[in-house]
């Protein structure tokens, strides 16, 4: 064991496991949620590298974990490592969190979707139905993404990816739910879109997904999964340089797969718009 985790029995013990971590909000955001409440837990964010997480969820479990929140890259191999996994985790064939049941049997679920729309619609009151989106990156927060959106009912979902091999399995597996297609940067076809939804990690790098220009318009509304502490990252810099209608990057997505993670876990629906604002 790596000894990731140093469990007591005083508190309840919670964390988010990813890589990189140093800039998570998630400690803040669920000790937020729980001060509503008079609840006590501890909730730490904790650096596993990739291709670790089934060993540190093996050290979590034995240590007395009670439940975490995954992020970048984790969240495919969350899924595959659990005992159980929920419908929503099942359909996106990952997981951003995990919980122990009764018996010690580990849970996978996925809070992204719920998380994503919930911001999107009650937060920026933006109307999905029979919009055009583009997604891009195909990778575990896309595959989270899809389903929810989809459901939303806009009228073409395209996912975009470096590797077109992906884009179209998502494509696939999710096309019974709506109008949803797979394509390369290259090959995206007609724009612009009335949304653009970055799902790939590349902020986290200082870089930006290769996107067409003219995918963007005045009536285009860009948004980022990724967050930072002012609310701007490459990618909204360079949407909003190029013409976008309105710019969001992720932390309302956070902190409402947050407080969706927390209702599950303490059966209590915190308030997350004064979350937000605090954060902001």
């Amino acid at each position: 064991m790596a000894n990731w985790f140093h469990i007591t029995p005083d508190r309840p013990y919670f964390c988010v496991v990813g890589s990189p971590i140093e800039h998570s909000k998630s400690p803040q955001i669920h000790q937020a949620f729980a001060a509503q409440f008079g609840i006590e837990l501890r909730y730490e964010k904790i650096k596993v590298e990739q291709n670790y997480f089934s060993e540190a969820l093996k050290e979590f479990v034995a240590e007395g974990g009670r439940a975490m929140n995954v992020t970048v890259p984790h969240k495919e191999d969350a899924y595959a490592s659990v005992d159980i996994r929920s419908e929503r985790a099942d359909l996106a064939g990952a997981a951003n969190m995990i919980s122990l049941g009764r018996d010690g049997e580990t849970i996978a679920d996925n809070s992204d979707g719920a998380g994503l729309i919930r911001d999107l619609q009650t937060n920026l009151r933006l109307e999905l139905r029979g919009s055009r989106i583009l997604l891009l990156g195909a990778g575990g927060a896309a595959r989270g993404a899809v389903p929810s959106l989809l459901t939303q009912g806009p009228s073409e979902l395209v996912v975009v990816n470096r590797t077109g091999s992906k884009a179209k399995e998502l494509a696939e597996r999710f096309g019974s739910l709506g109008p949803v297609r797979a394509a390369e940067y290259s090959s995206i076809g007609d724009g612009p879109y009335g949304l653009i939804v970055n799902a790939t990690s590349l902020s986290l790098s200082g870089e930006t997904p290769p996107l067409d220009p003219n995918y963007v318009s005045a009536n285009t509304w860009c948004y980022d999964m990724m967050y930072t502490s002012n609310g701007r990252t490459p990618f909204l810099d360079w949407c909003r340089s190029v013409g976008a209608a309105g710019c969001s990057d992720g932390l309302g997505m956070l902190v409402e797969q947050a407080a969706n993670a927390f209702s599950i876990w303490h059966g209590k629906e915190p308030d997350t718009a004064s979350v937000i604002n605090s954060l902001r």
